[in-house]
């Protein structure tokens, strides 16, 4: 494939990416109001706290009460402006300038303080942290990191593979038999003709063991909302692209996945050719065989 011709699928999937991030709206929406009211609240503290001992600091020093203004000034100036930069970035969905530090606050910093405020208004965890997911994804996206084949891992959740099922896939997906009932063989497949390494995991300690043995410089993970949010906390500043699961018949039973998400992160994500099945694949995934 010629560089044109990557950079055009590149670009493609990308698009296909933001497209399919409008229907996230609500979710997004549920941020921006948390931001707002949060950055409110700190804004709110920070005047507080220099009213407060005003009188005593005229009495310390006449200017220092000038000087406490200037520097409580700069912080809700910086508290506006990072709010700002970070709405600006969810609405352009463009990488306008320190996205990945931008990510880094999100990720370690907003998020506690928005389920707090989401709690005090009303808003459920799950709906803040839906919105989290989603904010992450688009700010991952506009990062636009591409990496090699070998260094993007798909991270599954074992409550993907169907109940009665008893091969053991935790090891190895490659013990999958491909009987069809789950989604395991579909994938499995998907990741023999990306060329990328596959894992299951049954919860987050066996999740941050596969990250730290096989080292990918980006995560697709597939898992539910709790999951999720703390695989994209534990694992920053690895980029982590998250895909929810379906649930049909309630949390860890038999879930199930949007194979076309996985796929165009997939496409999204990979630095030139896909790959074809016929070629070798990354270490441990064994081509398919037709």
């Amino acid at each position: 494939m010629t560089d044109h011709g990557v950079s055009r699928d590149l670009s493609k999937a990308v698009k296909e990416l933001k497209e399919r991030d409008l229907n996230h709206r609500p979710e997004k929406m549920i941020f921006i109001l948390l931001l707002f009211l949060t950055c409110l609240g700190l804004v709110i503290a920070a005047i507080t706290l220099w009213l407060v001992p005003f009188v005593g600091f005229s009495n310390i020093h006449p200017h220092l009460p000038v000087i406490m203004a200037v520097v409580f000034a700069m912080v809700v100036l910086f508290l506006i402006g990072g709010g700002l930069t970070l709405v600006f970035t969810i609405i352009r969905g463009k990488n306008l300038f320190f996205n990945r530090r931008i990510r880094g606050v999100v990720i370690r910093f907003l998020f506690p303080l928005l389920v707090l405020v989401g709690k005090c208004v009303g808003i459920s965890k799950e709906r803040v942290q839906r919105s989290f997911i989603a904010i992450n994804n688009q700010l991952v996206v506009a990062e636009a990191r591409l990496v090699q084949p070998r260094k993007l891992l798909i991270l599954l959740p074992q409550c993907l593979q169907n109940h009665d099922c008893d091969v053991r896939i935790t090891g190895s997906v490659e013990n999958c038999k491909a009987c069809g009932r789950c989604k395991i063989k579909n994938l499995v497949e998907l990741s023999h003709r990306y060329h990328v390494s596959i894992a299951v995991a049954t919860g987050g300690t066996l999740a941050r063991k596969i990250v730290v043995d096989k080292r990918p410089q980006m995560i697709i993970g597939v898992a539910c909302e709790r999951d999720l949010t703390s695989g994209i906390q534990d694992t920053y500043p690895l980029p982590v692209y998250g895909i929810l699961n379906k649930r049909p018949h309630g949390p860890c039973f038999d879930t199930d996945v949007d194979l076309g998400a996985v796929e165009r992160g997939m496409a999204a994500f990979l630095n030139g050719d896909k790959g074809n099945s016929e070629g070798p694949g990354p270490e441990g995934v064994k081509p398919a065989v037709s």
